[in-house]
């Protein structure tokens, strides 16, 4: 017989030893990824009195894997709709800390005498927080209901964009070895351009063909389809020159726009678990105890500085995104450590070789430590802000109230124009890399196959007409898509300085689609400048009064905005965003061990103490719409809640109850399967099953009637007792010993 793969050996050691781990660090109340990474190191080259792997290579595959269902999983968690709903407040606090933080770890790096690629990772790995290891801490400090657990959220969302930002940044640095402006400048346009475009037709087509496939889907395809996206997306994003990491965070966030998205996670998260253990397990076999000790300094400062300067400048960044003292306290003392983030970008520069090895090591150590002070740090909040506060003088509260206020407040009609302006510019962005995208797609495909079987002239000029018909409804949209008039009524229709901004933007859009049309025109047909600008100048005005263009512009938009807003759509109702700064709507599922399961809607304290309605209850496949106070709620149904974040947090732990234990045994076995032999002398002799009493009387139940060879199984009520018979019951053991001492004669 063959030996079995060196893999499967390595398989097995990997995952054995990371299950016990991990259960001794639950029983010790710690995350569960400082169990994987002491597992790998208990399994690594630098560990001698326990089995090694024998297959670095492979595991390190494995570990790949694993860090792209790790993104895969933390982008169907991340929503652009997130990203706008935390706004302003989020990105400021996420900016500041980086800022301070990137310092920090550049600094820290260069006392030590680092070289500078060391220093610029550094930076990056100190900025980033743990998403799960906040989240599982918020679990077991019972924090969930809190306020300021909104604002920590929010800004993780934002924090987990940089992340991925930062990757293709260092990724852009690394192939160079050196920090290039021009270099990171092409890198951020690449990258915006990329993501726009995948995004746009991922939004596009994704929930589209999703749903021509649905009545043929189940669990396994769907899981299967998921991951093959994403993969596919992983494929492009390398082959555009982004890391894969980048790659499945882009296909988890254009799947979280989905119907299906909830169900995908749910699919996807075994194997999440599964793969991202062997990526954090590898993280593990990368701890060098001597290296330890002899950096044993970098170590405790870099650990300070994360548990010091990050908490200070999340705590600095809260507050002037305008929160006041007691919840920027709060938050800030959340982002005390670094996680996962911080291995994948460490990960990220040992593959391009631009850092040191020991610098691995020693961050693993530092997001151990950092991990482990974590809960202590976050409970420390409130006794600072309890000593802090009496020690603040008065002026400096009513400054830092005032400036929060101010903060909250803005001028309406000021940020209508200031929005207006956003969002022509984000829309000529948009606009303009789908114009881009299509015609490069021209360019390199359609284009030249059309020249090769049309010859001369005429092959150009088709080549022309085609990609000019491809991006006609997008040149529509940039030139044409607003009238000036209009807007200008709608919008000022007495300030001077806003009408011509307005004027200025509408004649922007029109030079920019002009000179998209003389590019493409000059792209296929050779012509003079001033001819092309009036080929272009003509097909713009028809275009401007083409109804085809302008319905398929409209009927593709359309399209997109279901796709992305289908999901949102399914709850009862859309909030309209004049409420949504005091209200929105919450799903949560009933669990079974939550104190409202048997209870109706009218037994509830939900409204009168929450001011939190019931607006929907589904169960199964049926929906229920304001469902009657009569409503009874049962495990698994999933209810929809209106109300604000305070009052929805103090809600949902009533309804969703986290189990502790995932198997529950039972202790005490009360019921056993018991016969009985009727003798001719017994009362149940030639009475029937219904009037035998065994239930009323002996809280027992009859499953089988032995009579001679045959079997009456699951008797009915009519079924007569006959003399010989053996009766086969389920009852206590006291109850059978009466029914023996009775029956049995």
């Amino acid at each position: 017989m063959e030996g079995v793969p060196a893999l499967f050996f390595d398989l097995a050691l990997i995952l054995i030893t990371a299950g016990i781990t991990t259960v001794i660090f639950k029983w010790l109340k710690q995350p569960l990824v400082l169990g994987y990474i002491v597992a790998g190191f208990l399994i690594g080259p630098y560990f001698s009195y326990f089995p090694v792997i024998n297959d670095p290579t492979s595991v390190h595959t494995w570990s790949e894997i694993g860090m792209v269902f790790l993104l895969f999983a933390i982008g169907l968690e991340f929503s652009f709709k997130k990203l706008k709903k935390v706004g302003g407040p989020g990105a400021i606090m996420v900016l500041t800390e980086l800022v301070i933080m990137f310092t920090s770890g550049f600094l820290v790096g260069k006392l030590f005498g680092w070289q500078k690629m060391n220093c610029i990772f550094l930076g990056c790995m100190l900025s980033i927080s743990s998403t799960s290891i906040i989240v599982k801490a918020f679990d077991d400090l019972k924090l969930k209901r809190e306020k300021f657990t909104a604002d920590v959220i929010g800004a993780l969302v934002v924090e987990d964009l940089v992340a991925v930002i930062l990757m293709v940044i260092l990724s852009t640095i690394s192939v160079g070895n050196a920090f290039n402006g021009g270099e990171m400048l092409l890198s951020m346009v690449k990258l915006v351009f990329f993501l726009i475009i995948w995004f746009v037709f991922g939004i596009y087509l994704i929930p589209s063909f999703l749903k021509l496939i649905r009545r043929f889907m189940t669990e396994e395809t769907l899981v299967i389809i998921a991951v093959g996206l994403c993969f596919a997306m992983v494929m492009l994003a390398n082959y555009a020159g982004f890391s894969s990491a980048l790659g499945a965070f882009v296909m988890g966030s254009i799947l979280a726009e989905t119907l299906e998205a909830d169900i995908i996670h749910k699919l996807v998260k075994p194997i999440q678990n599964l793969f991202g253990a062997i990526f954090f397990v590898s993280v593990g076999m990368l701890v060098n105890p001597q290296i330890l000790v002899q950096y044993t300094w970098p170590v405790v400062i870099i650990s300070l500085t994360v548990m010091i300067i990050k908490t200070l400048s999340a705590t600095f960044g809260m507050l002037i995104s305008g929160r006041d003292i007691k919840t920027a306290l709060n938050s800030g003392f959340c982002f005390c450590q670094i996680g996962e983030f911080s291995f994948i970008i460490a990960s990220l520069g040992l593959s391009f070789k631009v850092i040191d090895d020991y610098l691995y090591p020693i961050i693993v150590t530092v997001s151990i430590v950092t991990t482990f002070f974590t809960p202590y740090i976050m409970r420390l909040s409130n006794p600072v802000y309890n000593w802090l506060n009496p020690r603040i003088p008065k002026k400096w509260k009513d400054a830092m109230s005032s400036y929060s206020e101010g903060f909250k407040g803005s001028d309406n009609r000021t940020l209508t124009f200031k929005t207006f302006v956003i969002n022509q510019f984000k829309d000529m962005l948009i606009y303009g890399c789908i114009i881009m995208a299509l015609s490069l797609l021209n360019f390199s495909v359609i284009g030249p196959f059309v020249v090769r079987n049309i010859n001369g002239i005429w092959g150009d000029i088709t080549a022309t007409l085609i990609t000019l018909a491809l991006v006609s409804p997008f040149i529509w949209a940039m030139a044409f898509k607003y009238n000036i008039s209009l807007t200008n009524k709608r919008l000022i229709s007495k300030n001077l300085f806003e009408s011509h901004v307005i004027t200025f933007i509408f004649i922007l859009r029109y030079f920019v689609a002009t000179v998209i049309i003389i590019m493409i025109i000059r792209h296929f047909i050779n012509i003079n400048f001033f001819l092309a600008l009036g080929c272009a100048v003509v097909g713009s005005i028809i275009l401007a009064f083409s109804n085809g263009a302008m319905r398929f512009y409209d009927s593709l938009e359309k399209r997109f905005m279901e796709n992305l807003n289908k999901r949102q759509r399914q709850a009862s109702f859309v909030i309209p965003e004049v409420l949504q700064q005091n209200f929105h709507l919450e799903k949560v599922t009933v669990s079974p061990m939550s104190q409202v399961v048997g209870k109706q809607l009218k037994d509830t304290v939900f409204r009168s103490k929450y001011k939190v309605s019931v607006v929907c209850i589904e169960r199964g496949h049926k929906i229920y719409d304001l469902p009657d106070k009569e409503m009874t709620f049962y495990p698994y149904d999933v209810v929809t809640l209106v109300g604000n974040d305070d009052n929805l947090s103090m809600v949902k732990p009533l309804i969703e109850i986290e189990d502790t234990e995932l198997i529950h045994e039972r202790q005490h076995y009360t019921m056993s399967l018991h016969k009985v032999l009727l003798s001719g002398k017994s009362p149940l002799c030639y009475v029937s099953l219904l009037n035998s009493m065994f239930k009323d009387k002996y809280d027992a139940m009859v499953i089988a009637i032995q009579r001679g060879n045959d079997f009456i199984m699951s008797p009915s009520a009519a079924t007569v007792f006959r003399e010989n018979d053996i009766v086969w019951f389920v009852s206590n053991d006291d109850s059978a010993k009466k029914i023996k001492q009775k029956e049995e004669i």
